[in-house]
């Protein structure tokens, strides 16, 4: 822990001084393998990390990404809304997605349950597949979904990269959720 309020009195009164939701200005100053450090336009200089503001992995874009470089660089000027203040490491937690557009629901306002899509499978798992269906957007087709007749394992009816058809059985905006179907989106199964 880096101290209490008196050892840090400046930093300390600054954070408490955030309001949650609030956007904060500032320098991607460094980027980690957990995420990135933001030195902030407003606030004074963190005593041992390279800026007062941190954006986590997940809080960088509404996209899988698989590390922070595929959001953001060193020296990039971001405005990141004020999630909380970390009194452990006394940094302000910040999210730069929150602050961009859904792409989920635009996506949603657009596509209707029982529409037909087109689209590439990025992910086999045990329990289905995983279909983009456009740019940031991926949707799961259950292994039950995948053909008519049962089948043990997905890799016997499709693979990674496969174009596919498929209509959407679901859409769910609070968990940004896709539900796709593939046998049913066959003319043989009208």
């Amino acid at each position: 822990m880096m101290g209490g309020p008196s050892e840090n009195p400046e930093l300390w009164a600054f954070l408490e001084s955030l309001h949650c939701g609030e956007i904060l200005s500032g320098t991607v100053t460094a980027i980690e393998r957990f995420g990135v450090f933001v030195a902030l336009d407003d606030g004074p200089d963190h005593p041992v990390f390279p800026g007062v503001g941190f954006i986590t992995i997940p809080e960088l874009s509404w996209r899988r990404i698989e590390t922070a470089f595929d959001a953001v660089q060193v020296g990039q000027r971001v405005s990141a809304e004020f999630l909380q203040f970390d009194t452990w490491n006394l940094e302000a937690r910040l999210s730069l997605r929150v602050t961009q557009p859904d792409p989920f629901q635009t996506f949603a306002d657009r596509t209707a349950v029982g529409q037909k899509l087109h689209g590439r499978v990025t992910k086999l798992v045990p329990f289905g597949v995983f279909v983009q269906v456009t740019d940031g957007i991926e949707g799961l087709v259950h292994l039950r979904e995948l053909t008519s007749a049962p089948v043990e394992n997905p890799s016997g009816v499709v693979q990674a990269s496969d174009e596919v058809t498929v209509v959407v059985t679901e859409i769910d905006r609070e968990r940004r959720r896709l539900v796709l179907s593939r046998w049913q989106s066959s003319s043989d199964h009208r």
